[in-house]
């Protein structure tokens, strides 16, 4: 298999925002879309609240047999925006990759040199509208998801949604499913 038939995303965030998790509910839902090929898996390093941490995901309609961590992204989520003065999340980025920022800007307000694809949401705020906060810090993983169908065409929102709703039961799955509606509604996207 040619390795342009795998989209690879890279997620950056910190510790305790579940970008692991992340990984793990978009590769579901993906798979409820119908791709046959899915990989989701962290990076470990200072494994403590707050540290910058990376999680992989891979979305092919075929299997794959790729087993490296991702070196060259075709999209790169950014689950809090102070993250990008600590590590370069535009690292490998591939000519035409996307970016999506969790961020309370828009697009344009960003001038990378590596891509002029660009889709910004307030992931934060959204979280907090919905009271998805862990130890008071906003949890980001699943408002974010709810952007990700407008960058990412293998898989839906509606899908993303149900893989919340089985991992999560009862009102804190709904309200997760309702920030990922208002993320999809509300991103601003420049491509």
């Amino acid at each position: 298999m040619a390795l342009d038939d795998i989209v690879e995303i890279v997620f950056h965030g910190r510790g305790g925002q579940g970008s692991v998790t992340a990984a793990n509910l978009l590769v579901a839902a993906a798979l409820k879309d119908g791709n046959k090929g899915l990989q989701a898996f962290p990076v470990f390093g200072a494994e403590r609240r707050g540290a910058p941490v990376r999680a992989f995901a891979r979305i092919s309609e075929r299997e794959i047999h790729l087993r490296s961590e991702i070196y060259e992204p075709d999209i790169v989520i950014v689950q809090e925006e102070s993250i990008m003065d600590l590590v370069n999340v535009l690292k490998g980025l591939k000519k035409d990759g996307k970016i999506l920022i969790n961020t309370q800007k828009s697009p344009d307000e960003f001038d990378f040199k590596e891509t002029k694809n660009i889709a910004t949401v307030d992931a934060t705020g959204i979280a907090i509208k919905h009271d998805i906060v862990v130890g008071g810090i906003p949890v980001v993983n699943t408002p974010i998801l709810g952007a990700v169908p407008k960058v990412l065409d293998k898989v839906t929102l509606p899908s993303i949604q149900q893989a919340i709703r089985e991992k999560w039961k009862g009102e804190s799955g709904e309200k997760n499913v309702k920030a990922t509606a208002d993320a999809y509604d509300i991103v601003e996207v420049s491509f």
